[in-house]
């Protein structure tokens, strides 16, 4: 635990508020939800509080139907941002023993048996984003694929898994910088396309988040015994790790928007970003991808700056604040992936993806120390 007990009450006093304050970010199933019901999940791990089970629980009558059948949910969009909340379904079926969520798993597994590929192999981030693979679509569907793999399926699609990450190395990484693009167009025709590698033009703090938490959460799910497959996944996640600590802002130790661009004007130290790297560290740490002598204090004191500089209080309401909306890149002109760009979309405060990675990285630390 926190030896202050200032920073483990302000945590609790703001989780406790978010959840008994929570309101849908959209009406249909969504990752946005998502965020915040792994963040429960693992926080129930992490301390055995019921209030995280039951509200995970309480969450999904809204959406299973005793069939397995999801409410608001349309296998036909092939958005790959619909598979993140089915990571918990494995959680419920395991401690609930109740078959509509093992029916549930089988629906999503169904849409990414049928999802559209770029003919590397990748997964489209989705149908109305052609032959794009997007940073954030990795941690959407891999870990909830690896899961299938390794549980119901004898593990017979690892390499399919792997090759992806592969795929993401290959034509997103960036050699000079040691960081990762937001996306790549296989098409080569997007706006925000180089018309000869395909990538977008800068980096983003939330994207390398994600793809962090992706490379962590698939190779915690993954058998080690795939042993070549397990190491390739640990090799390209430590790479990212390093690569992505050079750019830590060393005052706050958050980091920046355009996670290069720290000197730029507009540019900001963004929380969810900060919050996954914090993350991705320590459940690195956790499960031995990473050395816990060199990398858990850089975790936790990622952590501790966001709870002292980024939990907020207005009107005696606690918030978590300088969380980037949304950004993305498309599908038609808007949305270019400039400078200009990023800085563009609204700062806010509470959005569960940066809720949700809060929660994560907070149960990662309590976790991490137990171990």
């Amino acid at each position: 635990m926190f030896k202050d007990k200032e920073k483990i009450m302000k945590f609790d006093q703001y989780v406790e508020y978010h959840l008994a304050h929570f309101e849908n970010a959209k009406s249909d199933w969504n990752y946005e939800d998502g965020c915040v019901l792994v963040g429960c999940v693992q926080l129930y791990q992490a301390t055995g509080k019921s209030m995280y089970k039951e509200f995970v629980i309480e969450y999904m009558k809204k959406f299973i139907n005793d069939d397995g059948t999801i409410n608001h949910f349309e296998k036909e969009n092939y958005n790959i941002d619909s598979i993140h909340t089915g990571k918990v379904l494995f959680f419920l079926y395991e401690e609930t023993k109740e078959e509509k969520y093992r029916q549930a798993i089988e629906i999503l597994m169904d849409q990414l048996r049928d999802h559209p590929r770029t003919k590397c192999g990748s997964f489209w981030h989705k149908k109305i984003y052609p032959n794009q693979i997007w940073l954030d679509g990795l941690y959407m569907a891999q870990p909830f694929y690896m899961e299938y793999e390794t549980k119901y399926e004898n593990k017979e699609h690892y390499e399919d898994i792997v090759n992806q990450f592969r795929n993401v190395r290959k034509y997103i990484y960036n050699e000079e910088k040691s960081l990762y693009y937001h996306a790549y167009d296989e098409a080569k025709i997007q706006i925000w396309a180089d018309k000869e590698t395909g990538k977008s033009p800068n980096f983003w703090l939330r994207a390398m988040g994600w793809y962090l938490m992706s490379l962590v959460d698939t190779m915690d799910v993954m058998s080690k015994e795939i042993f070549e497959q397990y190491k390739t996944l640990e090799g390209i996640f430590k790479e990212a790790v390093k690569g992505i600590l050079q750019y830590q802002d060393k005052e706050s130790k958050l980091f920046y928007q355009l996670i290069d661009k720290g000197d730029i004007e507009g540019n900001y130290l963004e929380t969810s970003g900060s919050a996954m790297v914090a993350y991705a560290i320590m459940k690195g740490c956790r499960i031995g991808a990473l050395s816990k002598e060199k990398y858990q204090s850089i975790g936790e004191e990622i952590l501790n700056s966001i709870i002292d500089r980024m939990l907020i209080e207005e009107d005696n309401v606690p918030k978590l604040s300088q969380i980037c909306s949304v950004a993305g890149l498309g599908p038609k002109n808007e949305r270019d992936g400039s400078v200009e760009y990023y800085f563009s979309e609204p700062i806010v405060c509470d959005d569960h993806k940066g809720s949700g990675a809060f929660m994560m990285a907070y149960a990662q630390m309590l976790m991490l120390r137990e171990a």
